[in-house]
Formats: structure tokens, sequence, C-alpha cells
């Protein structure tokens, strides 16, 4: 008895659904792309009519060997490493001890002050530019690594994402903790901490984004060319008349943007973990 052959029906939704996911990717990266192409070519084929994404004569090494001679690219480099580590360090030092003390004690007032981290969140940063600005200059600070660190050592979205990620934590271990003789501090840092890597892993891909590439603040706190992050520091590329600094500064943008891709690559994920489990709590 013969079995009748199956008839291939195209699956219309998947296809549409991939086809879809598919324009948004190419549409995300279409300006890396672009960058990426103009850091190769030479002046004379960036403003030429004809669309070409290979450089007819290849430019790149003369404009990396630029972006890299003519200004200090390495110190913004290292200035941006700095800071964003600094920062992220400061913030995952305050925000898992209140994350915890919201998320496993009880208290008055407790209610109170997660509604307060959530006020915070709603607060744009370029609000509190002012105060932070006079408050710098009263203690002499402007100018320096402090003010580009000082402002952000509080984060209330890694207060936040990190409370709702210890929310999702058994009570039962902290209580094993408790009964080994552990205190409140060292259940954080020996139970609490281990156990959210992949939460701090994707915090610090937001924090560490934001702070690298952040023009605004370091644009007001900072004059002095040695303390450049790395968006201020590519500002030095400019030529508003001529224009032929335009490969070198898509080079320092490339390698500006190079280590937050490799950085997102190697935690992505702990970065898909830990939002998933956030979400879950």
């Amino acid at each position: 008895m013969s079995v009748p052959a199956k008839t291939y029906r195209p699956d219309w939704p998947g296809l549409a659904r991939h086809g879809t996911l598919a324009l948004s990717v190419l549409f995300a990266l279409a300006p890396f792309i672009w960058m990426l192409s103009l850091s190769l070519k030479p002046p004379q084929e960036i403003f030429q009519p004809d669309f070409r994404l290979w450089p007819q004569s290849f430019h790149g090494f003369e404009n990396y060997r630029t972006a890299l001679t003519t200004v200090p690219l390495h110190r913004f480099l290292f200035n941006g490493v700095f800071v964003c580590a600094t920062i992220f360090t400061l913030q995952m030092l305050i925000c898992l001890p209140c994350a915890y003390a919201l998320a496993k004690l009880r208290f008055r007032g407790r209610d109170t002050l997660f509604s307060a981290v959530l006020i915070g969140l709603l607060v744009p940063p370029q609000a509190l530019a002012i105060p932070h600005f006079v408050l710098l200059h009263l203690f002499g600070l402007l100018d320096s690594y402090a003010a580009l660190i000082l402002p952000w050592t509080i984060s209330t979205l890694g207060i936040f994402l990190m409370r709702q990620f210890f929310r999702g934590i058994p009570d039962e271990l902290i209580d094993a903790a408790r009964l080994d003789g552990m205190g409140e501090f060292e259940i954080i840092w020996r139970v609490m901490l281990p156990v959210a890597v992949p939460a701090l892993a994707a915090f610090g891909i937001f924090s560490v984004v934001a702070h690298w590439n952040d023009l605004f603040w370091p644009l007001i706190a900072i004059r002095s060319e040695e303390l450049s992050t790395p968006a201020l520091g590519i500002l030095l590329f400019r030529d508003d008349e001529a224009g032929q600094f335009l490969g070198p500064l898509m080079a320092g943008a490339t390698l500006i943007v190079a280590p937050l891709v490799l950085a997102f690559l190697f935690a992505q994920q702990r970065f898909i973990d830990g939002i998933s489990f956030t979400a879950r709590s």
C-alpha cells in the first residue's frame, strides 16, 4: 500500500517573522557597516556619488594610523576603561547591599524606599547635571577623574535589577547561611554575590555602554585633553571646513566601538540569563 507523499506547505508566519527580524538586524547594523566602510576609504571616495561598500583604493592602514597618531587615542581608551571599570565597581559595592536589604530584609519604610528607587528611574541624568556641576565645583573636583566617576556611583537601575534578581533566590539559602553564623554583609559577599553573577553581567553591560558612550557629562565636567573619554576625544577629529579627517574619524570610531562589541559577545550568554531571570522574578 503506497503512502501518499506529503505536500510541502511554506510556513508563511514563520517566514514573515524571520524576514522581519532580518530587516531589523540589517537596519540596526547598517550604520556600523557604513562606518567600517568609510574607515577603509580614501578622502576622494568618501564623497563620491556612487555607493560602494568596499573601496576601489584601499586606504585603511593610513586612516587607522592617522587615528592612532593624530590624537592620543590610546589615552582616551585607557580613560574610558578606567572610568567605566571604577564606576561599575563602586556601583556594585553600593547596589548589592541596597538590593539585598530591599529584597530580603524586613524593616519599616522598605516599600517607601523602593518607591523612591522607582521614582529615581524616571529622572533623566541630564536633569541632575547642574546640581552635580555645582557640588563638584564647591569641592574643587571639576576637571578630574572624580568628576567623571562620583556622580554615577549610585545607580537606581542597578538597585532595581539586583533587587528583582534577589527576590527569586530562596529564603532557605539565606537562613542556612545565618545558621552557619554568617552576618548580613558576609551573606551578601559570600552567598549572594556568586549567585548574582548573571544579573551583574547584565547590569555591567548597561553601565559600561552608557558611560563609555557618554558625551554629555564629560563635555561639561572635563577641560583637559588628557582626561578625555573616548566619546569626548573623538571630537578632536572634527574638521568643519574640509572634512579630510572623516576617514580617520570613522577609524577612531571603529576602534572605540570594538571593545564594546567584544565585551558584549564575551558576556552575551550571562547577559541573556540575567535579563530573563530578572524578568521572571
